[in-house]
């Protein structure tokens, strides 16, 4: 299977939270577990560990007293993610998570980000993560259950994730204004499609991103939202998470489409921008 996510593998991927219960197969967990060894650091060096727990056959004790508070149905398994602290280790954290959760994604998996729903003592004691390491989040995957439960359907419209914000409400011109109907029929519209549909915690959706005036460079910014962090439940930035994803999401399509590029950290001079931005990176193509 192809390394970089086809632009239909970006679009079909969704939160999925209930499962057939069967264990993974070995073939579908060395695969992924193969994915896992290949893939590299993220655009600012961290390189986050992986850990699949999975249950096998006639097995009942290795998923027990990993709690997810009922929001997670029969899984297969978890991958349990954890990475050590660096200036951007978030961002490259969301990242790297997200090109593995496509991969499983393009497997025929499901998958789930579990942000502030699970026992971080529990996971990383059954994963054996390092004492220093953080865990801010775990996946759950497995074989999708051919029927959305109750409550499943109460939870997605809980955090309303078949909803999404408007294009014009998320990406911009230098000069701060729309981009144009002809520039979302290119492939960088594309890409920047394949953001607005990234997942993100509740479906806050924090990115912003301005097309720099030469057209060749993307500057991402998060809008947190106000107070989302106070959530006592939440132990990690999720929304410093979400933008690792949404980077992701651009490079990968951008790849798709043949167009090369870097991240870096050379904070633009954007006029007008929002007093509530915060710089997070630049993508420029070569």
């Amino acid at each position: 299977m192809n390394e970089i996510p086809s632009i239909e593998t970006i679009k079909n991927r969704y939160s999925c939270r209930s499962y057939t219960g069967r264990p993974l197969s070995s073939g579908h967990r060395e695969e992924l577990e193969a994915f896992i060894g290949r893939s590299g650091p993220g655009p600012f060096g961290s390189r986050p560990v992986y850990k699949i727990i999975a249950s096998e056959a006639g097995d009942s004790e290795t998923l027990k007293g990993l709690g997810t508070y009922g929001f997670i149905r029969n899984p297969g398994g978890f991958i349990v993610c954890s990475v050590n602290k660096s200036p951007m280790y978030l961002e490259d954290f969301g990242f790297c998570t997200e090109r593995i959760i496509l991969k499983a994604t393009e497997m025929g998996l499901g998958t789930c980000w579990l942000g502030g729903s699970f026992r971080k003592s529990a996971f990383a004691a059954k994963a054996g993560t390092e004492k220093n390491a953080l865990i801010p989040s775990v996946i759950a995957t497995g074989y999708i259950a051919g029927r959305t439960t109750f409550t499943e359907k109460i939870i997605r419209a809980g955090v309303k994730s078949d909803k999404r914000k408007r294009a014009d409400s998320l990406f911009f011109s230098h000069e701060m204004g729309r981009l144009g109907a002809e520039f979302y029929s290119s492939p960088c519209g594309t890409a920047l499609e394949m953001v607005r549909i990234a997942p993100s915690a509740s479906n806050k959706q924090p990115w912003r991103v301005v097309r720099d005036e030469t057209e060749k460079s993307f500057h991402f910014f998060m809008e947190r939202t106000p107070g989302y962090n106070n959530n006592p439940f939440l132990k990690s930035d999720l929304q410093r998470i979400d933008m690792g994803i949404a980077m992701y999401h651009f490079e990968a399509a951008m790849q798709n489409a043949g167009l090369k590029g870097s991240w870096d950290r050379e904070r633009p001079a954007i006029p007008a921008k929002p007093d509530l931005w915060k710089y997070t990176a630049s993508w420029t193509g070569e």
